[in-house]
């Protein structure tokens, strides 16, 4: 549920970038905060390790305009992929609005996929919300290797039929802004139900 403030009149939402370790996750929303205008964009945070592998969470506030005399802010956070940082992920996911799950198109990094989706799902669960229901893309990222899974492999394996599928190449920036414009129109879709 968004945060509202009646006082400020605006309306935040929690947008989290989920997947498994390396699959892109900070690279979308570093080239979300590059390509946005100053004045819609907060600083971002990142929380690295010194391999440059998120650490706690990248955070980046976006303001998106106005929404019946409300403005309208996406908070946008990624959660590390390390299977060690469960509770890490698990305290980010919480108060989320909707999610992009970001998979590595290697057909090496197939089972990472999977066993992250399905740790999503739980902690999803966890907090009482159905992962059927809850806003979620779902993007294929690295399309550009010489070898990728094919579409349709997760959405088979992990029963997403009927959510939004993108491909992108996050570094060059290829479907990194249609993700985002999927996600947030389903958040903000859902809030207006």
């Amino acid at each position: 549920m968004p945060h509202i403030s009646y006082r400020n009149r605006e309306i935040a939402f929690k947008l989290v970038y989920f997947g498994p370790g390396w699959s892109g996750k900070t690279t979308n929303v570093t080239f979300i905060h590059r390509s946005l205008p100053p004045s819609r964009r907060g600083e971002m945070v990142m929380l690295d390790t010194d391999q440059e592998r998120t650490l706690f969470f990248d955070f980046l506030p976006v303001e998106l305009g106005e929404i019946e005399g409300y403005s309208v802010r996406f908070n946008i956070y990624t959660v590390p992929g390390q299977l060690y940082y469960e509770a890490t992920r698990r305290l980010i996911l919480d108060g989320a609005d909707g999610v992009a799950y970001v998979a590595d198109s290697q057909p090496s990094r197939l089972e990472a996929d999977i066993v992250g989706f399905q740790l999503l799902r739980e902690n999803l669960e966890s907090y009482g919300l159905s992962w059927r229901s809850f806003p979620l893309v779902l993007q294929y990222n690295k399309r550009d290797l010489p070898e990728v899974i094919p579409l349709g492999i997760l959405e088979r394996e992990l029963g997403l039929e009927g959510i939004p599928v993108f491909e992108a190449v996050a570094v060059a920036g290829n479907g990194v802004l249609e993700t985002l414009r999927a996600l947030s129109g389903r958040v903000v879709e859902r809030f207006q139900m």
